[in-house]
């Protein structure tokens, strides 16, 4: 126990002799022969040699060990250009390789979203870091997508329906489709190996003149063939149009210079980026996505979201896997390494990222929830080295338990912008703060604050047309056109996705796929309440169903 005497004093001193004790003049942890280069954790050095084998064997044990993946399939990598997105394309491009000797078997994609639109950046600095980042995206080989946030404006009315309540099933397990996959290399090996080369052909009804010729044209056409298949380019590129108008930007800047906090501004922007790499990746034909979501990045999640109200979402927001789409599935297979491993890995293998600015940049670190968090447990982390690791540790825990609270649950049930299912339902806390609101703002109408009253009256104009257009009666209904619409939206909402909307002081900024959308879902429930007589309880369809 603790003594009110006990002196501690020299606890700090004790704690910096033995930090200067490790330190990397000792041997790598690993092979025991050469010389570490860095300290991941307390007694845990490596050489360089070793580090990259240790690196590389995380990521794709944590592919193999999960079975998501399956060989062939289309794989989305969603890449910022920042440590983490870069190191993940490295593990990729390097799992590819003919050399490699667990070979990573699906077709990977590039996708990434330019921001900058809402971080303040012009036009001009926005295409300078694309073409950056566009150097290399081709270097890469991978077909890659450029997209901006303003084209949340174009994406369809259906963007928000799922496609399917399950992910897609291959309907076979993992080794059989491995299997099937090196069956079906095999056969096109074989295959071009029985089939007649292209020298041969020519020497059969040519001569030997005409036949170098035609190789030397042939190898021309191969080797530009090639180089546009590797660097397919769907979308614009930089040199090209762009796909946005600039009224799109001004709206886009509209809607978050209309957030009031920027808490808020992070989450619908967090929201509007998922929404566009789901459509990416389905106008593309990519059934997953992969983020790079670091263990330091996704502890910070963790608390933020506790903080948010999003516990009910945390085993999809933090785990390996978030199956909430149906039909896309993203991925996190970078979770296991901390920001520091990283760091180094990019270090010492030179590993090119490029650094774009975003909304919390040079923030202070009570401008935000998320930056406090990040603020809290990185000062944590210094003086307790195993803080994220335990955070993120209970991240896992949650997923055993949570990882189908999305399977089977009906589109009207979900959230209409995360598209989480609906913690709304049956919690007790919630419903008590929806009744202390309603109290609260059951006052006569010279009671309502006059900057309420502003916001919301139908009849505030000071000409005579304005009030003509009023409905006369000068009571609360003409106050309630606007304050009905949002409390039906903020029916369709998650807790937390309502604390961001309250922040908004205007839904009609909002994309239009989204108003659409909690149009569509609110006529629904008015038939679905018509003809709810008539409708069969799920124990009875089932009980008919089995009869």
């Amino acid at each position: 126990m603790c003594e009110v005497e006990e002196d501690y004093t020299d606890q700090p001193l004790q704690r910096a002799a033995a930090a200067a004790a490790i330190s990397v003049a000792q041997k790598c942890m690993k092979c025991k022969d050469g010389s570490a280069v860095l300290v991941i954790r307390v007694g845990d050095a490596f050489c360089k040699s070793c580090f990259r084998e240790y690196f590389v064997h995380k990521f794709r044990a944590m592919l193999g060990k999960t079975r998501l993946i399956f060989p062939g399939e289309q794989v989305l990598l969603a890449l910022s250009g920042g440590p983490t997105s870069s190191a993940m394309l490295c593990q990729v491009q390097e799992g590819l390789c003919r050399e490699a000797p667990k070979k990573l078997r699906f077709s990977p994609g590039i996708v990434h979203i330019d921001e900058g639109a809402v971080c303040g950046r012009s036009l001009e600095e926005r295409q300078a870091t694309l073409s950056q980042l566009e150097a290399i995206f081709l270097a890469s080989g991978f077909p890659y997508h450029i997209v901006y946030l303003e084209e949340v404006f174009n994406l369809p009315n259906s963007m928000l329906q799922s496609v399917s309540s399950n992910p897609a099933s291959h309907g076979e397990n993992y080794k059989e489709a491995v299997d099937g996959f090196l069956q079906k290399q095999r056969e096109t090996l074989i295959h071009a190996e029985q089939r007649p080369t292209v020298v041969e052909q020519w020497n059969a009804t040519h001569s030997e003149e005409r036949v170098q010729t035609n190789l030397a044209q042939l190898s021309i056409c191969d080797l530009f063939s090639k180089e546009n298949s590797g660097s397919t380019v769907s979308g614009t590129s930089t040199s090209g149009n762009c796909p946005f108008t600039m009224a799109q930007t001004e709206a886009i800047k509209e809607l978050f210079s209309s957030i009031k906090t920027l808490t808020a501004k992070e989450e619908l922007l967090q929201t509007l980026r998922h929404h566009l790499l789901l459509y990416t990746a389905r106008i593309n034909g990519y059934t997953k996505i992969m983020m790079g979501d670091s263990c330091t990045r996704l502890a910070v999640k963790l608390l933020t979201n506790i903080s948010l109200g999003r516990g009910a979402s945390l085993a999809i927001d933090t785990g390996f896997s978030d199956n909430r789409y149906g039909d896309i599935m993203i991925v996190r297979p970078m979770r296991e390494y901390s920001s520091k491993e990283i760091a180094f890995y990019n270090k010492l293998f030179d590993v090119p990222n490029i650094f774009t600015p975003a909304l919390d940049t040079k923030a202070s670190d009570k401008a935000s929830i998320h930056r406090l968090t990040e603020s809290f447990v990185n000062k944590l982390q210094t003086d307790f080295p195993s803080t994220v690791s335990t955070v993120y540790r209970t991240s896992e825990k949650l997923n055993t338990a949570c990882s189908d609270l999305n399977y089977g649950v009906e589109q009207t049930e979900k959230c209409l912008l995360c598209l989480c299912a609906m913690d709304t339902k049956e919690a007790s806390a919630f419903q008590a703060t929806l009744i202390s609101e309603k109290l609260s703002l059951n006052q006569a109408p010279d009671q309502v604050p006059v900057k309420e009253v502003t916001e919301q009256a139908c009849c505030d104009g000071d000409g005579e047309e304005e009030k003509e257009k009023c409905c006369g009666a000068h009571s609360e209904a003409c106050y309630s056109t606007g304050s009905n619409r949002t409390t039906d939206f903020l029916t369709l909402l998650c807790y937390s996705c309502r604390l961001t909307v309250k922040d908004m002081v205007s839904l009609d900024l909002l994309p239009q796929y989204v108003l659409s959308e909690a149009e569509r879902r609110k006529r629904r429930a008015q038939v679905r309440e018509q003809i709810q007589e008539f409708l069969l309880a799920p124990e009875e369809e089932t009980d008919a169903i089995s009869s």
